[in-house]
């Protein structure tokens, strides 16, 4: 599955950037969740200064090729730009793109970095918070060790967002600069299970934990039906996809048959990225069904109007009721909509209905307090430590499912918290 959008020349990028008019007041910082100086490195871009223009994110995002890809800049920086009152914002996703590509590709020098004396602390989790954790506290001078269950680092941005969307030589491109900064990944080991949170701080000589998870359990409906062979999780498809693309599984592994009439459950960006990848996986036909109307769909515009040119149906105020099948598989999907109930044929349904946070950590350590759903409770001083000392938490498992840059906003900040609470324990110490 290729990348849909091939970017821009170098040409192309340039002219953008000067385009930019460099306002009193950038809303598009203010657009921005983690505040990436926009309107400065377009103008060190539009100078043909790209090596500046990079450090400039650099100094805001440790994963500029990422969110130049998959943020929701329409709702974001390029929906707060001045010019999107003419309709003609900068498209600065774009820009920020062609800078992190750019300078990947030309092999540009990195940054001068600290010694990593100021303190030890283990990531949990590789997904965007990890990752911009552990980029963060490695630029200041901090030995970080980042723990992956799976056999590869990356999380969702490597087993839950489709190809065409993030090509993975760039998310595999992106974790090679966080090694860079000299972070340590350890994978195919689950905290909770191989080792625990108190091994890592008293037997393993961490100063802190951060854990960022996400929310890796796909939640259900409860309706009848669905544990018929044909119901599946929408995430479940998209990690297969991912494997066999990378030759590991074979192709009767992957959960969407050539030739299957596909129902899709949800209107987020997992709804979307499962629909588009079960046209690409060669369905007949794929339809989202969606219990409530257009203007209250989750997912992005961009992400819509990708599914619509890839012929994806899409059928709102249907209601899901239940699950028809035959001999234990499915056969249809029974809605509720306006004009009454109906069954619709399926030879499979994608529930892309949300997620919750796995439990094996939290059952392994019983100090850390979470809240009737499950998510880690978490405190403002300092920033993102958990009910147990030491440990702290941010991203997904905290702040229940968003999108990339949202969780890499929060974890900013808990870094930060991290960063003040070592410093404290050192100081102490000392005394």
């Amino acid at each position: 599955m290729e990348e849909e959008d091939i970017g821009y020349t170098i040409e192309e990028a340039i002219a953008e950037a000067r385009r930019c008019l460099k306002c009193g007041k950038p809303m598009c910082r203010t657009g921005c969740p983690i505040e990436n100086d926009i309107p400065s490195f377009n103008r060190a871009l539009s100078l043909g200064n790209i090596g500046e223009a990079h450090e400039i994110i650099a100094q805001r995002s440790n994963l500029p090729a990422i969110c130049g890809r998959v943020c929701p800049h329409e709702k974001q920086c390029e929906g707060h730009c001045i010019l999107n009152n003419k309709g003609k914002p900068i498209r600065i996703g774009k820009i920020e793109r062609f800078i992190a590509d750019f300078h990947a590709q030309m092999k540009l020098a990195h940054e001068k970095l600290p010694a990593k004396t100021r303190g030890k602390v283990a990531v949990i989790g590789s997904g965007p918070a990890g990752l911009t954790v552990a980029g963060d506290l490695a630029r200041e001078g901090f030995n970080v060790v980042v723990y992956e269950s799976e056999a590869e680092p990356g999380g969702i941005l490597l087993y839950g967002i489709p190809d065409f969307r993030l090509p993975k030589d760039v998310v595999r491109r992106e974790i090679k600069n966080i090694e860079s900064l000299g972070v340590t990944f350890t994978t195919n080991t689950m905290v909770g299970k191989d080792v625990s949170i108190k091994q890592l701080l008293e037997e393993q000589g961490f100063d802190a934990v951060f854990i960022g998870t996400g929310t890796a359990l796909a939640r259900g409906l409860n309706l009848p039906g669905e544990d018929l062979k044909g119901v599946v999780q929408s995430n479940y498809l998209l990690h297969m996809v991912r494997l066999f693309n990378d030759g590991k599984v074979s192709r009767s592994e992957v959960p969407v048959d050539e030739g299957d009439d596909v129902i899709v459950i949800g209107a987020g960006n997992v709804a979307m990225d499962a629909a588009r990848t079960a046209i690409r996986m060669k369905a007949k036909s794929v339809t989202v069904c969606y219990r409530k109307t257009i203007d209250d769909m989750k997912a992005s515009r961009a992400e819509y109007d990708g599914a619509i040119k890839d012929g994806v149906v899409f059928l709102w105020q249907h209601t899901p009721v239940s699950f028809e099948g035959e001999g234990g598989k499915l056969k249809g999907f029974k809605v509720s909509t306006p004009e009454g109930e109906k069954v619709i044929k399926a030879d499979k349904v994608l529930l892309a209905v949300g997620s919750r946070p796995a439990a094996h950590i939290v059952a392994g350590t019983p100090d850390i307090a979470v809240n009737e759903a499950g998510y880690f409770i978490t405190k403002e001083k300092p920033y993102g430590m958990t009910s147990m000392h030491g440990v702290f938490a941010g991203g997904d498992i905290v702040h229940q499912p968003a999108t990339v840059v949202l969780a890499m906003k929060e974890a900013k900040k808990v870094a930060s918290g991290i960063a003040s609470y070592v410093d404290a324990k050192k100081l102490l110490e000392e005394c």
